[in-house]
């Protein structure tokens, strides 16, 4: 096992939040030193792994965009190559990119109490040799779904089908879709991305959904933020969009939880007026569930609606039956005939990326424990993890928790503390699931997640302003968060 070396924290993750939180230790934690470990060989996560035609961010990036770097391009709902390249240009620009080590694939962590560190275990993808860090804080930033691979199902007799079956997650770079016959199964955020795009080329593609979901069309362009940015200065224009975003968000998100029902007559109304009063919308557009059970899907300049009234695109609801050597066969008999079968059939969740830890020679059931403010977890020393919202972009909260984690460890040091725990240590809290989504997604794996508590700091209220509070005024010695020095400290 080859020595690696020590560092005040280690980052996992280079993707979108792991190179914002090394961008805050960089500009809130200067002394400290730190590394990213990725296990790709290149920044990005997410936006550099997913190749899929149409790649696109399902938020605004005035609030995917990082709080301290102004995004500045003219779409709001931008394409994936332009996010990747607004992370690569941050890490850049505050120097993050000369502290990945790209290539390092973390399997395990072991927290010691009696040196107060952690040692993290990783294997190289060059070499396949393990190498060990040991660090002071060890900051989660991995996602939580499987780089892996996707969800597929064993569709029937799929071995059958004699064109090619592909997931998003995996697309090849080979997949020639030109005036070819395909049909995406799923009704999600991947699926309403692919079709409108693929449509552009394709002979005709199919959406083929076993229900709908909620579909939302959005400018590509946010006209309010383009104005504020040729009135203001660029950081300025970009607080206030970013704002004005966030509030508009949680005023529908809060919407929708009360009085669902009109909003989902708002929303079907919407899809209704984009159609025409010929198309069944009842059939292929009205959930069953409420607004927000799921998350929403965003449409920009509603180009899913246009490749369905155009024809280059059709939306069936229907079950699969089994895969022919043409085709698909349904449940109500109708078949449909493909070249390509694309399976937008969503994601695998993979708590920490898979990473087995031990505290003091025990391994951590995360199952067994509490999420403490989103971001910690019960009982586990000087340990963070990068969880975003369900209900608004991924980085309001990644780049909270980050803040949170530097101002954390400024109050250790300022103090002389080398050990801060979330100790549960209120009898009155009960147990809720970590995330309340019905989402396929989430429910097949949400079993290995921590839990939430019943009230604060263990609940998850996926509430901006409320959490901006609570993380950066709020106490930090809570009456939860245990700190102590070491003997030697």
């Amino acid at each position: 096992m080859a020595g690696g070396a020590h560092f005040d924290v280690v980052v996992v993750g280079g993707g979108l939040s792991g190179i914002g939180a090394a961008c805050h230790l960089t500009r809130e934690t200067p002394e400290r030193s730190y590394v990213v470990l990725e296990g790709r060989d290149a920044i990005g996560g997410t936006w550099d792994l997913f190749r899929y035609p149409g790649i696109r961010s399902d938020s605004d990036m005035y609030t995917l965009g990082y709080s301290f770097r102004p995004w500045t391009d003219s779409k709001a709902i931008a394409p994936g190559p332009a996010i990747l390249n607004y992370v690569r240009e941050t890490a850049r620009e505050f120097g993050v990119d000369r502290h990945i080590r790209f290539g390092h694939h973390v399997k395990s962590a072991a927290w010691d109490s009696a040196r107060a560190l952690w040692t993290v275990t990783a294997t190289t993808e060059a070499d396949g040799k393990t190498v060990e860090f040991t660090c002071n804080f060890l900051f989660m930033c991995s996602g939580y779904y499987d780089y892996d691979g996707g969800h597929l199902p064993a569709f029937p007799d799929a071995a059958s089908f004699g064109g090619r079956i592909v997931h998003p997650q995996s697309w090849p770079a080979d997949l020639d879709y030109v005036g070819k016959r395909i049909v995406v199964i799923g009704s999600g955020a991947t699926a309403v991305t692919l079709v409108p795009e693929l449509a552009k080329t394709a002979a005709h593609v199919t959406m083929l959904q076993r229900s709908p979901t909620y579909i939302v069309s959005r400018p590509s362009e946010d006209a309010f933020a383009n104005r504020m940015r040729r009135r203001l200065p660029a950081q300025l224009a970009y607080g206030v969009t970013r704002w004005r975003n966030v509030l508009l968000g949680m005023f529908f998100y809060n919407l929708a939880r009360r009085k669902p029902e009109r909003v989902k007559a708002g929303i079907i109304g919407l899809a209704r007026q984009a159609l025409g009063p010929d198309y069944d919308v009842a059939t292929h557009f009205t959930p069953r569930y409420k607004p927000w059970d799921q998350r929403l899907c965003l449409v920009p300049d509603g180009d899913l609606f246009t490749a369905l009234k155009s024809g280059a695109a059709s939306i069936v609801t229907d079950q699969i039956e089994r895969f022919t050597s043409t085709g698909i066969a349904l449940r109500s008999g109708a078949t449909l005939a493909a070249d390509i079968i694309v399976a937008a059939t969503g994601l695998k969740l993979k708590l920490l990326g898979g990473l087995d830890v031990m505290v003091d020679g025990k391994t951590v059931d995360f199952a067994k424990t509490l999420s403490y403010k989103g971001m910690m977890i019960s009982n586990v020393p000087n340990f963070a993890v990068s969880f975003g919202y369900t209900n608004a972009s991924w980085t309001l909260k990644s780049d909270l928790t980050a803040a949170y984690v530097c101002r954390l460890l400024n109050h250790m040091k300022r103090h002389n503390y080398t050990k801060c725990t979330p100790l549960r240590n209120d009898p009155s809290v009960t147990e809720e699931p970590f995330l309340d989504f019905t989402s396929g997604y989430v429910q097949r794996a949400i079993a290995l997640f921590p839990r939430q508590g019943s009230k604060k700091p263990w609940r998850l209220y996926q509430n901006y302003v409320r959490d901006l509070l609570m993380m950066r005024w709020g106490k930090l010695a809570d009456g939860t968060m245990a700190f102590t020095r070491h003997p030697r400290g």
